[in-house]
């Protein structure tokens, strides 16, 4: 049956909604048009968005079955990753100058529909995932050949994952006949590799894992000689390491599995979403807000002497050193750039209009160029000053990972409260904690999520002076 499959309802859920915007951008220009012959252009770009929404959602996570069953999540997650792609294709009218041959109310009506359309499918995937879970289907048939230590690991692990891992445990076979255990962390023991034979001729079995201690290497080569009998999935379980290792990608280096340890963040098409979307959402920020940028300036030049913008040394990617921009907020004769001291609650420093601008986080607008130079991103670990750098790097762990990747005006770190002073290591050991978790995790979903609730909770902030 189709559905006790999870790859096939994960790759027609693939096509299902690429279908959904095909049908409802023809659908769209219908009711607009009163015709169903769009022009090529039109389908044009609703080819480009299929080719976006594909990419998105599956950065978005939309084609995992524990996001499916997670039906805020999921939604969220989904509606995220379209508004994502709505924007791309704006961004590229824009720029290529096309967006006035398009009706807008054709565009208005097909993203509104899509985005519809899609939670109305989304909604009933995760109901359906669902009841097919609960009644028996997408889970697999798991048996486990062994009884000692490397079948408990196994067990428990399965065990642990709870009914969400998709695996039901139907019971343990011996490896030799001599091994006379009735069962095994709770899992019956049905007899020795023979019956286990006869068992799969009569039972519904997707997978057998061997679970034997590797240092059996002879012993484990019979066994999997032997079940090469069995019309089904055959794997060998891990070594004890590898538990510590289980979310971790499997490569193929010259024909041979290695599980990668530690991978460098933002590769392939990681980076090239990335990099688009800083630039684009930088570039456009810019021009809409520009006349602030002026204001601040002028405003900046009347409250004190000195040039509107300071120029400071940071660590960026890859432990380089590169040169921020912010609105002065100090005066000019106590410039500091290394930022050997932090700024205090009260602090003598600081102007007028500096203080405000530093409550309300409008002196770190200018990084705005720092993310077109290429050197930043819109989100990423905010960049340290060159001296609390070199004072931290020696006192807490893994704080030069950081800059594993591109530091950013806001971050996972300040949406959660950690802007301003960082007087105690504590506080700046919390910092890295969060910025680890995003380098981790990052996805464009995460992104949109920070830069979202950078408007509502990341800009104005008690502990930044």
């Amino acid at each position: 049956m189709v559905a006790s499959s999870p790859s096939i309802v994960l790759g027609s859920t693939r096509v299902m909604d690429l279908l959904i915007i095909l049908v409802v951008g023809w659908a769209a220009y219908w009711i607009r048009h009163d015709t169903a012959n769009p022009p090529v252009i039109y389908f044009s770009a609703i080819g480009l968005s299929m080719f976006f929404a594909a990419n998105a959602f599956h950065f978005a996570g939309l084609y995992r079955l524990d996001t499916i069953r997670n039906i805020g999540g999921h939604l969220t997650r989904l509606l995220g990753a379209w508004i994502a792609v709505a924007i791309l294709l704006l961004v590229i009218g824009f720029f290529s100058k096309t967006s006035a041959e398009y009706s807008r109310i054709w565009l208005a009506t097909w993203l509104v529909l899509a985005s519809g359309g899609l939670t109305l499918f989304r909604t009933w995937l995760t109901w359906q995932v669902l009841a097919w879970q609960r009644s028996g289907l997408l889970q697999r048939n798991l048996v486990v050949v062994g009884v000692g230590n490397s079948a408990r690991r196994l067990i428990g692990h399965v065990q642990s994952s709870g009914k969400e891992s998709g695996v039901q445990l139907v019971g343990a076979f011996a490896v030799d006949e001599d091994e006379t255990a009735t069962e095994v962390a709770g899992l019956s023991v049905l007899g020795d590799l023979d019956d286990l034979l006869l068992y799969v001729r009569a039972n519904p079995v997707d997978e057998i894992v061997v679970a034997i201690s590797w240092a059996r290497e002879e012993r484990i080569s019979k066994v999997l000689d032997r079940l090469r009998e069995a019309p089904v999935d055959v794997s060998l379980a891990p070594e004890p390491l590898a538990y510590r290792l289980a979310d971790r990608r499997v490569d193929n280096v010259g024909g041979l599995p290695l599980t990668v340890v530690q991978e460098r963040p933002l590769t392939g098409w990681s980076y090239i979403v990335k990099a688009i979307e800083d630039r684009t959402l930088a570039l456009l920020i810019l021009i809409m807000i520009s006349p602030i940028l002026l204001l601040i300036a002028i405003l900046i030049r009347l409250d004190s002497p000195g040039p509107a913008l300071f120029r400071q040394q940071r660590y960026g990617f890859n432990n380089n050193v590169f040169t921020v921009y912010k609105f002065r907020s100090m005066r000019n004769d106590v410039g500091d750039t290394r930022g050997g001291k932090q700024a205090t609650k009260g602090d003598a420093r600081i102007t007028r209009i500096g203080a405000f601008l530093r409550k309300s986080s409008l002196d770190e607008l200018p990084q705005l160029f720092n993310v077109l130079q290429g050197d930043m991103s819109l989100v990423g670990p905010r960049p340290h000053a060159v001296a609390h750098n070199e004072e931290y790097a020696g006192i807490i762990d893994q704080y030069l990972g950081r800059h594993k990747v591109k530091p950013g005006i806001t971050g996972w770190a300040q949406v959660h409260g950690l802007r301003g002073e960082t007087d105690t290591p504590d506080k700046m050991e919390m910092r890295v904690q969060y910025d680890l978790y995003y380098i981790d995790n990052w996805s464009l979903w995460l992104d949109m999520k920070i830069l979202v609730r950078t408007l509502f909770v990341g800009f104005v902030n008690q502990n930044a002076y």
